[in-house]
């Protein structure tokens, strides 16, 4: 593999390789959603010279945490925690971008303080939360209905972002990415399937975007477009998703971000749902197609192996390749592609909570 460990640029930082660190949903925070210790281990593992981390989903409010234990960036306290992740990943020569995120209807009110989460629409999701039971261990717990914002309120949501990139910025973060994908606020706003507004966040593609936009040309403002980036997933349907006209829709987002510099696009593959393959879908909107409408740097996602990935980017079809799974099992993942050397399996029943297992105790056998 030769193009996939060549070196490129993104956000105008040099990159030693185009292996990322995709963002995981771990739910390994310590109390009130810090960071603590083993999230500090977890990146510093995985983080290589010249390497790409992007992190957990982070919420900008308490609103929008739709895990227990997953991380926030809206207190000091969360400043605190981050900035110490960030200066381990630091040292090891690597740059991190943080996933700014707010879960909306996927929020529950057992992680959000007993407030009913938001939408763009009162739509229930058919997903489930994972929340403390009354026993404090983790458990699934069906969604509520959501109550729809009001007009005057979006733009609320669109000042928790911009509040929590100023604190990315404080913690030492290299750039964020806008969580846009897998059925959260922003997706829940721009498909039709689940926005049925009928004001200016409503209706028209425009409409439906707006919040998206809205927001990036807040966070633009406090970090500069080319520290800024957007992840889609144009073909997820987790979290009960689901659009009249995906192209068409996703045509207009695409094409329209070329009018930013962003440090990239993120986007995740049709044969992915969530952890689980899919296998292709016929009427999805493939990374190909975006490749087309978009004309930025392409970061692709979603069960890419070491010779698919070398593909991808050998035909042109990305500039990097994020891995999840593979990057759980194997912190030194690029190492290890790069040198032929087996990769090991990853355990599920581990992905999500719980301690060290699963987490920080996988093995690191190839040089980085």
């Amino acid at each position: 593999m030769t193009k996939l460990f060549s070196t490129t640029s993104v956000a105008g930082y040099d990159l030693g390789h185009r292996v990322v660190l995709a963002p995981l949903t771990r739910m390994r925070t310590e109390a009130n959603n810090v960071p603590g210790d083993l999230m500090v281990e977890y990146y510093s593992q995985r983080a290589s010279v010249g390497g790409l981390l992007i992190t957990d989903a982070t919420a900008v409010s308490q609103l929008g945490i739709a895990y227990v234990e997953a991380p926030g960036i809206y207190t000091e306290a969360h400043i605190a925690g981050w900035k110490r992740v960030v200066d381990a990943v630091h040292a090891k020569g690597a740059r991190i971008f943080v996933q700014m995120w707010h879960a909306g209807r996927q929020a529950h009110p057992a992680n959000t303080g007993g407030v009913t989460p938001v939408a763009p629409s009162a739509l229930l999701s058919l997903e489930h939360a994972a929340i403390r039971d009354k026993d404090g261990n983790i458990a699934e717990a069906e969604l509520i209905l959501p109550r729809a914002l009001e007009t005057d309120e979006v733009p609320e949501i669109v000042e928790q972002f911009r509040r929590g990139a100023i604190l990315a910025k404080e913690a030492g973060f290299d750039g964020i990415e806008l969580h846009a994908a897998n059925g959260y606020i922003f997706e829940q706003f721009l498909l039709d399937g689940t926005n049925h507004r009928t004001d200016s966040y409503g209706g028209s593609i425009q409409n439906r975007a707006r919040l998206l936009f809205d927001t990036l040309d807040a966070v633009v403002s406090v970090w500069g477009a080319n520290k800024v980036a957007v992840r889609l997933s144009p073909s997820g349907t987790y979290g009960t998703m689901s659009d009249s006209d995906p192209h068409a829709t996703f045509k207009f987002v695409a094409e329209h971000l070329n009018k930013y510099d962003l440090a990239y696009l993120h986007v995740i593959e049709p044969r992915v749902r969530g952890i689980d393959d899919i296998g292709d879908q016929p009427t999805a909107v493939s990374s190909a197609e975006i490749r087309r409408w978009y004309k930025g740097v392409l970061i692709v996602a979603g069960g890419y192996t070491a010779k698919t990935a070398e593909r991808v980017v050998a035909n042109g079809g990305a500039d990097l390749v994020a891995f999840g799974r593979l990057f759980v099992s194997n912190p030194d993942l690029p190492a290890r592609l790069r040198n032929g050397i087996p990769l090991a399996k990853y355990d599920r029943s581990t992905f999500y909570g719980g301690d060290a297992r699963g987490y920080t105790d996988y093995p690191v056998g190839a040089s980085a």
